[in-house]
């Protein structure tokens, strides 16, 4: 760590020109700097470079085990029961499905979650383009997401550690058969996480940048914190981090606000043009709705809110259990020779000389990467607490800072100026983490031995049974039905999700067939029997849960016009401007 001083600054004798270089002093850079490990690498032994290469071929490996069996089922039965298997893929990128299946992206009435998320739908229509629609090219496009993702990731602890540090972290996030789950399905996350991580990557960068990169490099971390809000609105709680580690790399000096508010300028402004002059004038509907759709009801009680916050903290563990207690353990460990300084009379703190060199007990805590991490993982664990409804995909972006400080963590209690207590507690903490990974990759290793296709077979199936009776419009009904469409092209319209009421909605667009998990629900059947009869032709198995393992089949049977109870003038005026 270097620290500006009057010693390192030479100043004219001739007055005239002192003052001058006083306060060029005083508008310098950053007056705290931090040098990357790598800024001045120590030679490398061969054997210890030839490990490094063994050791990141394995990483390689690793992640392409993320390939295989592409269009297989998220795992069935594992310990993560999430509702974005059904759904999630085909909803956020229904905009580019239906492009390339239809001409149009939007659908009036529907489900349009890309008004308010366009950045995942975009990038997909791009790929569409050259290889058609396809759930595995969608999925394809998530695993170059997770590529990118480990890259930043190992970048990310470049700037604080040694390489061997930064091939632990990707190590653990290439072998957490949790992360193998969720990094295959095509959700927002994992563009989410490269945002995020290339943020942080710029603002770790910004001390050591000449003065004329810095502005530039503000700018680009505020259109990627644009991004994010635009890849997935939860991002909002993601941010502070990045904000952190920009006020850090300025000291925390006043010259950090101007850092700080270009930053937030950048972000504003395309995310305000995008709003105001597209959304608001034409969408706002939508919009609006995507956040009463997500809307989950929130506790009245103290008590209730504890316990919100306690399950979303809980939820942590569904990324593993035994890394989430090495983190816990490694983050106060690494605070006790700190306090031994302190209760021997010896100041610690941010700014204290005792505690400022590389050997301090405070180097992990004292890491930008380890606050960041720790408030992108709280961000997002309080996020799952206020929304009332922890889902396991949630993790999937707390699992990054979470390795981070598991890497981090452990490697500061190997410095040889440990106490030999302390470097025997990191030795048995990478121990642990070798042990995790070896078990992840024999659970990853299981679910590719025994790989499932029971969603895409049930889709295909009951696409085919559409296709044989022909008499009867295609345009289908479901929940999952834009899954449905992306696997097998079928056209489709969503029964739980849309800005007109259902009966209104199949009043408009008249499908023919409807597709439910397991039974019928009493307010949907209520809506279509005001038009419709159903007429269950087929049941196709798919998936474990046991509430959603059979998509069953109805046909629509248009009722005679002296049968129906629609009122269409009501249903009208309901849904005008809608």
């Amino acid at each position: 760590m270097i620290r500006a001083s009057a010693r390192d600054v030479e100043i004219p004798d001739d007055g005239s020109h002192g003052d001058a270089a006083v306060l060029d002093l005083i508008d310098a850079r950053p007056i705290l700097i931090e040098e990357p490990p790598s800024a001045s690498p120590a030679p490398v032994h061969p054997a210890a470079r030839a490990l490094y290469a063994v050791w990141a071929i394995v990483v390689v490996a690793l992640f392409f085990l993320h390939f295989p069996h592409l269009l297989a089922d998220f795992p069935n039965n594992s310990p993560w029961m999430d509702y974005s298997k059904y759904t999630d893929e085909g909803w956020y990128g229904n905009a580019a499905i239906r492009y390339y299946l239809t001409g149009y992206w939007y659908l009036h009435g529907d489900f349009n979650p890309a008004v308010a998320l366009p950045v995942w739908p975009a990038l997909l229509a791009c790929v569409f383009h050259f290889t058609g629609v396809s759930l595995a090219a969608d999925r394809l496009l998530a695993l170059i997401f997770f590529g990118l993702n480990l890259v930043a990731a190992y970048l990310v602890v470049r700037t604080q550690a040694e390489r061997w540090v930064a091939l632990l972290t990707v190590t653990l996030l290439t072998a957490s058969p949790f992360l193998w789950a969720f990094s295959r399905l095509a959700i927002l996350e994992p563009p989410l996480i490269l945002f995020l991580l290339t943020s942080w990557l710029l603002a770790l960068h910004l001390p050591h940048a000449s003065a004329r990169a810095q502005t530039p490099m503000l700018a680009a971390i505020g259109f990627l914190l644009c991004l994010m809000i635009l890849t997935k609105t939860t991002a909002i709680f993601l941010i502070p981090s990045t904000l952190y580690l920009i006020a850090h790399g300025y000291g925390f000096r006043l010259t950090s606000i101007r850092a700080l508010a270009i930053a937030a300028a950048t972000a504003a402004l395309p995310w305000c043009a995008y709003y105001f002059l597209l959304v608001r004038p034409h969408y706002r509907v939508d919009y609006q709705y995507l956040f009463d759709a997500n809307y989950w009801p929130q506790p009245a009680t103290i008590g209730g809110w504890l316990a919100a916050f306690w399950w979303a903290l809980h939820g942590s563990l569904w990324i593993s259990p035994t890394l989430c207690i090495v983190a816990l353990a490694l983050l106060l460990v690494t605070l006790l020779p700190a306090w031994r300084e302190r209760s021997a009379g010896r100041p610690f703190g941010l700014n204290s000389s005792h505690d400022s060199g590389p050997d301090s007990g405070l180097a992990l805590w004292r890491s930008p990467l380890t606050i960041a991490s720790l408030l992108a993982a709280g961000g997002y664990i309080f996020f799952a607490g206020w929304h009332n409804s922890p889902q396991p995909r949630y993790y999937e972006t707390v699992i990054y800072p979470l390795c981070f400080i598991l890497a981090l963590g452990t490697a500061d209690l190997l410095r040889p100026s440990r106490a030999l207590l302390l470097w025997i507690g990191g030795g048995v903490a990478l121990a642990v983490l070798a042990v995790v990974s070896v078990g992840g990759v024999y659970r990853i290793a299981g679910y590719l031995r025994h790989p499932e296709y029971t969603f895409v077979n049930a889709a295909r199936a009951l696409t085919q049974y559409i296709g044989e009776h022909s008499g009867q419009h295609r345009l289908l009904l479901s929940i999952s039905g834009d899954d449905i469409q992306l696997i097998t092209g079928l056209p489709a319209i969503c029964d739980d999700y849309g800005t007109w009421d259902l009966a209104y909605r199949i009043h408009n667009y008249q499908p023919g067939w409807y597709a439910t998990w397991n039974e019928l629900d009493d307010g949907t059947v209520l809506d279509l029997h005001t038009q419709y009869s159903l007429e269950r032709v087929a049941a196709f198995p798919a998936f474990d849960d046991p509430d959603r393992d059979v998509l069953i089949l109805y046909r629509m049977n248009l009722l005679p016009a002296a049968k129906q109870t629609y009122a269409a003038r009501d249903e009208e005026l309901g849904n005008t401007g809608r």
